[in-house]
């Protein structure tokens, strides 16, 4: 959770050297079933949504952390939107139309696969948008998250931090590895090139867009971590509210 300025390039994209890892997948495993418990109840109550946004670099790990944070999840009270560029369709409306039609209803958790942001960080690094007009998503994505908040949006949000050498290193091996080459991109190295602009963007967007919901800075060289810190934070998220089985008279 963020409470003041910061500069990725200060914070450690590795586990603390204390911790140990065998100890923290079992934690992880614990997690995971009060996870599944708080979404029966949750999907049975529905009277909150939860919107889970998980936004990082190229290979920082987005799809694992979807597929093994949520795999305790019963698929009919979730829901998983990945957010690539604009269709046709998409860029005749405003940037938060195809956002907003994704959200969750009660009961259910969502969870963004890249998302809104997107619509700041690639125009603010490629300079393919007026910066007025990024400016103005600045307020209107506060805005927006608001509204979900102030309707019974849980919202969550998380940056996965990964090292360069690390990014580099994931790239390379979807090169070589069969059964991840089809990740693989051109461009994925071309972005890597602009990794300081795109840091330096996230920041701005840490410091702007944390009115509704705080970011989550998530160390995620190692996955065996980054999944315990985005379960832990979930499951203790959600402890906050009164979410229970309904009662009938």
């Amino acid at each position: 959770m963020l409470s003041k300025k910061i500069e990725l390039a200060d914070i450690d994209t590795i586990p603390p050297e204390d911790l140990g890892k065998q100890k923290t997948k079992e934690k992880s495993d614990e997690l995971r079933d009060e996870l599944s418990d708080l979404q029966q109840r949750l999907y049975a109550q529905s009277r909150y949504a939860v919107l889970v946004v998980i936004q990082g670099m190229d290979a920082s790990g987005k799809d694992g952390a979807v597929k093994n944070v949520f795999s305790g999840i019963n698929p009919a009270g979730c829901n998983v939107t990945s957010f690539k560029a604009p269709t046709e369709e998409e860029t005749k409306h405003d940037f938060l139309w195809r956002i907003h039609r994704a959200c969750p209803p009660k009961g259910m958790i969502h969870i963004f696969n890249r998302s809104h942001y997107e619509d700041i960080l690639v125009p603010s690094v490629h300079k393919t948008v007026d910066e007025g007009i990024i400016s103005k998503r600045y307020d209107m994505i506060n805005d927006f998250e608001k509204l979900l908040t102030n309707s019974d949006t849980i919202l969550l949000k998380f940056y996965l931090h990964v090292s360069e050498k690390e990014q580099l290193e994931r790239i390379n091996e979807r090169q070589k590895d069969p059964f991840k080459k089809w990740k693989y991109q051109e461009g994925d190295i071309t972005e890597v090139r602009h990794r300081k602009e795109y840091m330096k963007v996230y920041e701005q967007i840490f410091d702007t867009c944390s009115n509704a919901a705080p970011w989550h800075i998530v160390p995620s060289d190692k996955n065996w971590y980054k999944e315990y810190c985005i379960l832990n934070t979930i499951v203790s998220t959600l402890h906050q509210y009164d979410i229970h089985y309904p009662e009938f008279k």
